[in-house]
């Protein structure tokens, strides 16, 4: 699935199960509490702090997918194409970052 099909697919549940979008400002506290899910599953499980039993169930994947499902109801309410958006930053990112990256010595 490409982006664009997410953002409609993200737009069609809305429509079939949702009553509306949240406004913006919602959906970017959602957004943040989501992000913040992720964070612990990850501060958790690779870093250096112990994992609660409650934690260890959870699943990164379905915390990522959170993630993903709200930044795709901030494009559509925006109407942000993030195919299009994403194709224009990983051309920025390969201009400017390729050498960068690979005469960083921290990184070899």
């Amino acid at each position: 699935m490409n982006l664009e099909n997410a953002q409609k697919a993200v737009d069609d549940w809305i429509k079939q199960h949702g009553v509306r979008y949240f406004n913006e400002l919602t959906n970017m506290a959602q957004l943040t509490e989501e992000v913040g899910e992720v964070a612990r599953i990850i501060a958790r499980r690779y870093g250096e702090q112990s994992e609660k039993e409650s934690d260890k169930d959870k699943d990164l994947g379905e915390e990522l997918a959170d993630v993903v499902f709200v930044v795709l109801c901030l494009a559509n309410q925006t109407g942000i194409n993030l195919n299009e958006a994403f194709i224009k930053k990983l051309e920025l990112k390969t201009k400017r970052d390729h050498n960068r990256h690979h005469q960083n010595k921290k990184l070899q």
